[in-house]
Formats: structure tokens, sequence, C-alpha cells
């Protein structure tokens, strides 16, 4: 299940509305046939879950700062864990319980400021948005495992412009 942003009167409209402009481009990029453009893996890209994975062959990272099993989340859910991570870009953001989709460090500092017992809420620093590179397995208990041979760009479903998710983030 999954909130739809914009209106959606079939589920061909609704899974369209659901892949960012990043996976249409390589849908048109690769020629992939309506048949298969809603498949979980096609020519341009695989899917697991709300996440997608568009081919970047040609990309190379920097072996020094690649991560190794790391967290793939938006707010609150359960990650999928990546063998491998890449990322650039994006903004930092304090994230904990009572503040899941991560607060900017100015907020932080006033909030701090304001209630010093807010510095014990466990809070861990990440990087919202930001450009995000996956290679080898991706894990979830919820979907089969997949693996990626070599580096592709990790793009959310845009299930988080919708209304009703509109408090939702993507962090790392």
């Amino acid at each position: 299940m999954a909130a739809v942003p914009g209106g959606a009167s079939s589920v061909r409209q609704a899974m369209d509305a659901l892949q960012p402009a990043g996976v249409r481009d390589a849908l048109t990029r690769n020629h992939v046939s309506s048949r298969k453009r809603y498949a979980r893996k096609n020519r341009a890209f695989r899917r697991q879950g709300e996440w997608f994975f568009v081919p970047e062959p040609s990309f190379v990272a920097d072996e020094k700062l690649i991560l190794r099993n790391k967290p793939l989340q938006r707010g609150a859910g359960k990650p999928h864990i990546v063998e491998q991570l890449f990322r650039t870009g994006g903004e930092t953001v304090h994230v904990c319980n009572q503040h899941p989709n991560g607060i900017l460090p100015k907020e932080y500092r006033e909030l701090l400021r304001a209630n010093p017992k807010a510095a014990n809420w466990g809070w861990r620093v990440m990087r919202r948005n930001p450009g995000v590179y996956a290679r080898g397995t991706v894990r979830h208990s919820d979907h089969a495992t997949i693996t990626l041979p070599f580096w592709h760009r990790v793009l959310m479903n845009t299930e988080n412009q919708s209304r009703t998710m509109a408090r939702v983030a993507f962090l790392d």
C-alpha cells in the first residue's frame, strides 16, 4: 500500500505517479515497453519496496568514502540495509525518536537551549535527501534480497509528495 501524490483513478495512473522523474527518464532512455515499466526489475531499474535502483555502470565512487552495511530509510520506517553505499550532498539533520525526519542544526541548537534534557534523546546526525548510490546486496525483512553488481542511483518513490505523507523524509 502507498499514498499516491495527485489524483489517480486507476492502478496504472497510481503506479506512474509513484515513479520519480529519474525513473521515468530511465524508462524512456532504455525504451522499456509499457508492459514491463511496472515490473520490479527491467532495463531501467530494480525496485525493492519504495526504493528504485537506477543503473549507473560508469559511476565511480571514492573507495575511502564507501559506507558498509548502512540503512536506507524514510522517516521512522524499517530500514533497508545496503552492503555498499556512497552518498553525496543533501543537508545535515539531527534525528531522534521525537524528530524522525530530522531537524536542521540551527533548530537542534535552539531546542537544546530551550530544553537541555533533549540532549539525552538519542540523537544521530544524518543527511536528508542526499544523492545516494548503492552496490552489492540490499536486504529488508519484508522483501526478497536483491543484488546490485555495480553502482545504482537510489531514488525513493514519490509517496512522500502526497498530502498524507508530507512529513516523511529520505534519511541516510
